[in-house]
C-alpha cells in the first residue's frame, strides 16, 4: 500500500516501533500499548498473524484490500505475510496478539474484525500479564493460552470493513471521500470525472469493491464516525460531520451496520 494514504490521520511525531522479533518465542506473544492521538506503524508485514483489541478508541488497520476498523471491544485479525499498517487517530489502549501460523491453521487467510467476547477479554487480559517466555508445555499458562487459542477460533466476525478498488482512478476518488466523509460526491458526478457513463461506473464499482456507490458510501462515513463519537462528539453533530441531514437516518443506519444505535456501542 502507498505510504501516502491516510496520511491525513498521523501525527508524524507518533510513529509506533514494530518489535524487531524473528520469531515467536512460544505460540502467544502479547503487546500493551497506550497510544496517542495520531499514532501510526509504517507499512509492514510478519511471518505470524496479528489480532489488534482496542480496549478503548477506535483502531483503523489498512491494507491492499481495504480497512478494517475496531471500535472498543472490537478488534482486527491481520493473517500472516499480509502487508498492512494501523493508525489510531484518537488515544487509544491496544492489546496486541502474534499468533504462530501453526497454531492458527482454523483461521481464514484475509483480514477480519471480530467481537471479543467477555470471556476472551478476560482471557487475553490475564495472558497479557504474563511473561514472554511463559512456562510450556504441560503447565498452568500453557493452558491458559490454549484456552485463548480455541476462543480466538469462535470468536463472530462483523462487517466493519471498507474495501479498496484496485482501479487507480476510482481509488483515488474513494481516498478523498474516505478523507472528506461529509462531501457530497453523486454518482453523475463521479462518473463525469472518470470520463465514464453511470452504468459503467456502476459495473465497476460493483466489481471492484463488492458494494454498490451507494452502499460503499454509506459504509465509509458509517465507519469514519466512530472517532467522533469515541472523542464524545454529540450524535447529530457527527450525523453532519458524515454527511447526513438527519439524525434519525443516522442512527438507523449506524445500528444497521454495528448493531447498536452511538449510544449504546460507546456506553458498552
Amino acid at each position: 500500500m502507498p505510504t501516502s494514504r491516510h496520511s491525513s490521520l498521523r501525527n508524524p511525531g507518533n510513529e509506533r516501533r514494530i518489535p524487531a522479533l524473528l520469531h515467536l518465542p512460544r505460540p502467544l506473544y502479547a503487546r500493551a500499548e497506550s497510544l496517542s492521538e495520531g499514532s501510526w506503524t509504517p507499512t509492514h508485514r510478519h511471518d505470524w498473524a496479528q489480532f489488534s483489541y482496542a480496549i478503548s478508541g477506535v483502531l483503523g488497520v489498512h491494507t491492499p484490500h481495504g480497512s478494517f476498523f475496531a471500535p472498543p471491544q472490537w478488534g482486527v485479525w491481520v493473517p500472516a505475510g499480509l502487508e498492512h499498517e494501523v493508525i489510531t487517530s484518537t488515544r487509544a489502549e491496544m492489546r496486541s496478539l502474534y499468533v504462530r501460523k501453526e497454531d492458527c491453521d482454523w483461521a481464514p487467510d484475509r483480514c477480519r474484525v471480530l467481537e471479543v467476547t467477555p470471556l476472551a477479554r478476560e482471557l487475553i487480559k490475564a495472558f497479557c500479564q504474563l511473561p514472554a517466555d511463559y512456562p510450556q508445555p504441560d503447565s498452568r499458562e500453557a493452558r491458559l493460552v490454549q484456552v485463548l487459542l480455541d476462543q480466538l477460533s469462535h470468536l463472530p466476525e462483523v462487517g466493519f470493513s471498507l474495501p479498496s478498488p484496485r482501479h487507480p482512478r476510482l481509488l483515488a476518488l474513494c481516498d478523498e471521500l474516505v478523507e472528506q466523509p461529509g462531501q457530497n460526491i453523486t454518482l453523475t458526478d463521479w462518473a463525469a470525472r472518470l470520463n465514464m457513463s453511470e452504468k459503467t461506473l456502476m459495473r465497476l464499482f460493483q466489481r471492484e469493491t463488492g458494494l454498490s456507490f451507494r452502499g460503499w458510501r454509506q459504509r465509509a462515513r458509517l465507519l469514519s464516525s466512530l472517532n467522533g463519537l469515541e472523542e464524545g462528539a454529540s450524535v447529530t453533530n457527527t450525523a453532519l460531520a458524515c454527511g447526513y441531514d438527519s439524525t434519525s437516518a443516522f442512527i438507523a443506519a449506524f445500528k444497521g451496520l454495528f448493531g447498536f444505535t452511538p449510544g449504546e456501542l460507546f456506553r458498552g
